[in-house]
């Protein structure tokens, strides 16, 4: 992988408590030459407690930090969720790493403003439903089919295992006149900035009270992300949203349904 391909690649752990596995991702990402970590935790992170990350400060001095999922994934374009799959039930397209790294390859080869952010989630429990709607997609890496429990990898095996199928040229490398050049996509935040609106409308419609179930949050970001959009089109939808929002507000709709006149005596 080319050093610009890496420098568009950004490793996001979530919820990640274990200093330990904190500096086992980051010396793995420094041994292979990628340099952008970000941590989402609402608990303050012990950087100084990652002893694992022998030679890896420099990642961690310029790891950022972050409340929330959705800042830390804004200015990408991709975001690739990790999950060891189990029994969940997915709502995304999944691929096995072989075929995602040739999904990721070729996407940070044909658009040069393509930025990927692959997603690990915490410890125990992975990433929760809520955080998986922030993915477009989801790898998994292939565990033992013969085994008699559902296996999953330590957070510090599963970062160096991708990125270093990540960093390993695919076996049939294709030219850049073979790779299907793609439309540039939104950014996470104008999507997220689009999703916000989109249920501001649905709640001021009445849509959210009679269904609930469709409107929830992360229904509508998997809804919005589903349609791929390019920043113009992500712009005109804004536009048509905010137009939507204002005349809704300036026209509330009837709740109930109107008086019916008395019978005249």
């Amino acid at each position: 992988m080319l050093p610009d391909h890496q420098d568009r690649v950004v490793v996001v752990l979530v919820r990640a408590r274990n200093p330990s596995n904190i500096g086992a991702a980051a010396r793995a990402m420094h041994d292979l030459g990628f340099r952008h970590l970000r941590i989402v935790n609402e608990f303050p992170v012990p950087f100084e407690a990652a002893k694992s990350a022998v030679d890896a400060s420099s990642v961690l001095m310029a790891a950022l930090e972050f409340p929330t999922l959705a800042e830390a994934v804004a200015d990408c374009t991709q975001i690739i969720g990790t999950t060891a799959v189990g029994e969940r039930v997915l709502e995304h397209p999944l691929q096995a790493l072989p075929a995602a790294v040739v999904t990721i390859q070729s996407q940070l080869a044909a658009d040069p403003s393509a930025k990927i952010a692959l997603l690990f989630g915490s410890e125990k429990t992975g990433l929760s439903n809520d955080e998986l709607s922030h993915c477009h997609a989801l790898l998994t890496i292939p565990m033992n089919p013969l085994a008699e429990r559902h296996l999953s990898m330590n957070l510090g095996q599963a970062v160096a295992v991708i990125l270093y199928t990540l960093s390993v040229p695919h076996s049939l490398p294709l030219s850049r006149d073979e790779w299907a050049t793609p439309e540039p996509q939104a950014a996470t935040a104008d999507i997220e900035r689009l999703t916000t609106l989109l249920r501001d409308i649905l709640a001021t419609s009445g849509y959210t009270r009679r269904h609930p179930a469709n409107a929830r949050e992360p229904v509508l970001r998997r809804l919005v992300r589903r349609m791929a959009l390019t920043p113009t089109d992500a712009s005109v939808w804004t536009g048509i949203l905010r137009q939507l929002q204002h005349a809704l507000s300036a026209s509330p709709l009837e709740t109930e349904s109107p008086t019916k006149p008395s019978n005249p005596a």
